[in-house]
């Protein structure tokens, strides 16, 4: 008889599924039963819009960088990123023994929630909140506790309060929230951490920071609380969605905690070369950050002439709605463009549209066009 691999392993296992990213251009391709040769020719002319990566590639000092640190890929990397924590440290007004470096933000949060939850343990989060807390949860044989929005789109921080009990060790926060784009203010934040015992660990998460930093205050400066977390990430505004960087912000002695469960060389060498290459090209990031914001204005300018925008974003995506969502992808993925169905948060009728170049953005519209019943 076979074995059965799924009893042997830990009991959260059963509760557990693998994330699913957007869906790469390659494996759409292939799915509509092209092929090796098809797929080659077709790759260019495909648009991805599904995964909130930086449609204009990388800053230009960050791709020098990673030529230049590819002739030392045969070592070891410097397993306290060193250089990248001093560049971080100074940008932030803070001391680099204040932040923790990791394979992606993603990597970050799951160490966080290790750290803090186990069995018997909660850990809160919005129910339309980036899957990868509730993921993280299970993993840990946590218990995650979803609390729905006020509005459908919204952090309802009252009810989150409300949902705090002796068990609960770690509450998940994004701001601006993936999926929804929805924006908390610094003030409505200080005041949910006043609320709250010193104890408990908040994670906020701000993978896409740069996009409301004109209209937010800095959350890093701004925001006190002895168990705060902030996490940010060099995949967004900053290019680097390949090559994983993210990292977290907090008291040295919060983070010497989490530092025991970080893997050795956990951020490879080039990685923390382009990253510190990326910090230096300020200039050109917050230049993307402005064309990205333009756009995505025009598509919700676009959306809401056909009523079909959701809500308005302060990410880089646009919220598409209509009853027919489900189909309307499979339609668009023929016409070759990929956006992002939003049934696994429980929004069925949504997908997200990543705000891509003018010519990505001028290709879905005119996609949409073609497939809208």
């Amino acid at each position: 008889m076979a074995t059965d691999w799924l009893k042997q392993a830990v009991a959260q296992s059963e509760k557990l599924h693998p994330y699913v990213p957007g869906k790469p251009i390659a494996q759409m391709l292939r799915e509509l039963g092209l092929s090796e040769a098809d797929i080659a020719k077709q790759l260019a002319s495909t648009v991805k819009l599904a995964s909130n990566e930086n449609p204009y590639g990388m800053p230009p000092k960050a791709l020098t960088a990673i030529v230049d640190a590819a002739n030392e890929a045969h070592r070891y990397p410097d397993g306290d990123c060193f250089e990248l924590k001093q560049a971080l440290a100074k940008k932030h007004g803070i001391k680099p023994e204040q932040l923790l470096i990791g394979n992606g933000s993603n990597e970050v949060l799951e160490l966080i929630i290790r750290s803090f939850a186990g069995a018997g343990d909660e850990v809160i989060y919005s129910q339309r909140g980036f899957i990868v807390y509730a993921l993280a949860t299970t993993a840990a044989g946590a218990k995650g506790v979803a609390v729905p929005e006020h509005d459908g789109l919204t952090h309802d921080l009252d009810a989150m309060l409300d949902a705090v009990n002796k068990n609960t060790k770690v509450i998940c926060i994004a701001n601006p929230n993936n999926p929804t784009g929805t924006l908390l203010s610094t003030q409505a934040l200080q005041a949910f951490l006043d609320q709250l015992p010193g104890h408990i660990v908040v994670i906020l998460d701000e993978a896409y920071v740069e996009y409301v930093e004109d209209i937010l205050e800095d959350s890093i400066q701004a925001l006190q609380h002895d168990g705060l977390i902030v996490c940010r990430t060099f995949s967004k505004a900053y290019g680097l969605a390949g090559l994983r960087v993210g990292y977290a912000v907090a008291n040295k002695d919060v983070l010497a905690v989490v530092n025991r469960f970080r893997e050795p060389f956990n951020v490879n060498s080039i990685a923390q070369a382009a990253a510190l290459a990326a910090l230096d090209d300020e200039a050109w990031v917050m230049d993307k950050v402005a064309q990205c914001k333009a756009e995505r204005a025009r598509l919700e300018r676009a959306l809401s002439d056909i009523n079909c925008l959701a809500a308005p974003s302060f990410g880089n995506f646009v919220l598409f709605q209509h009853e027919n969502s489900a189909e309307i992808v499979k339609k668009l993925e023929q016409e070759g463009v990929i956006v992002r169905p939003l049934a696994p948060y429980g929004m069925p009728d949504v997908l997200r549209v990543s705000v891509g170049t003018v010519a990505e953005n001028d290709a879905f519209l005119m996609a949409l066009s073609k497939v809208l019943p």
